[in-house]
């Protein structure tokens, strides 16, 4: 019995060459020169005069573009034919699908400002072929969390002292605190210290009282909850570097059998046909023998019998 060709080796054969293709330092090169191309033809667009001249010529780059990051999009799908589950467990092929596939939505298409955000977007991919810009946006994602407890709190004490501010200065100055909105809005600009001291010596001409208020506020404001930002964000980006470090230490899925299982089942179908045909051999070889040995049985038997018998 003859085991047939495990159908996984076809698409070990397509992975393995498209992770070739892949990984080659050119590859990475020519995508990451036509991202910045796509990005120069969407300035040259800006300029109307440019754009209204050379509106083919930049269309027929564009669709270019286009396809070179189609093909691009077709052979990293290759590179996981033999674990497609793996490519969607990866975030940037994720990125790269959504921003590449919407081009070809009919929605999308027919909408030009929307086609303009989403061409936009594929500059974005140059972190992928850009370690520490990978490593910032991965930090900044991981610093949401944070970032949203921050603004919680940062919400919270601006909005305290608004209300303080229109409680004390709506009446003197009504353009700056004349409401909790416009209250809000002044504080929020004094976060980054710019017109402290304007904001400073007309709050004393209303009352000495008022240095407490914005000298609190600017120590509370301006470098206790910013320096906790900063803190999150440093922390976030310690684990970005962390994460990146990890990643780039484990093995690429070439160098050994893959999460499918797929080189085991290779080598068992290997070793059962290999006992096939060594059992086939075995039985070719007892034939003639036991044929053999049967006759020699009954012509011994035939000389040892008795006559007539």
């Amino acid at each position: 019995m003859t085991v047939p060709e495990p159908a996984g080796r076809g698409r070990m054969k397509l992975a393995a060459r498209c992770r070739v293709a892949t990984e080659a330092p050119a590859f990475g090169l020519v995508v990451f020169c036509v991202i910045l191309l796509n990005a120069g033809l969407m300035g040259v667009e800006t300029y109307s005069g440019l754009a209204a001249e050379y509106r083919q010529v930049l269309q027929a780059a564009e669709e270019c573009c286009l396809l070179v990051f189609s093909l691009e999009m077709l052979l990293r799908m290759g590179a996981y034919a033999d674990r497609p589950k793996a490519f969607f467990r990866d975030p940037w092929n994720l990125f790269d699908l959504a921003i590449v596939a919407s081009a070809f939505v009919p929605f999308v298409r027919e909408n030009a400002t929307v086609l303009r955000m989403l061409r936009l977007a594929r500059v974005l991919r140059t972190a992928r072929f850009l370690p520490h810009l990978r490593i910032l946006l991965i930090a900044v994602g991981r610093s949401l969390p944070g970032t949203a407890s921050f603004l919680f709190v940062g919400a919270l004490v601006l909005y305290v002292y608004a209300m303080v501010g229109w409680v004390c200065f709506a009446d003197s100055d009504p353009q700056h605190y004349g409401s909790v909105g416009r209250a809000m809005l002044t504080l929020f600009l004094l976060t980054t210290l710019d017109g402290l001291t304007d904001a400073v010596r007309a709050g004393l001409q209303i009352s000495r009282l008022s240095i407490i208020y914005y000298a609190s506020y600017a120590l509370l404001a301006s470098f206790v909850l910013v320096n906790v930002l900063i803190g999150v964000v440093l922390n976030s980006l310690d684990e970005a570097r962390e994460i990146e470090a990890e990643a780039s230490r484990v093995p690429p899925p070439s160098a050994g059998p893959d999460a499918d299982g797929t080189d085991v089942r290779e080598r068992l179908a290997t070793a059962r046909r290999a006992l096939d045909e060594i059992e086939a051999s075995l039985a070719v070889a007892d034939r003639p023998a036991g044929r053999g040995a049967g006759r020699q049985l009954e012509g011994a038997a035939h000389k040892s019998s008795p006559a007539g018998v």
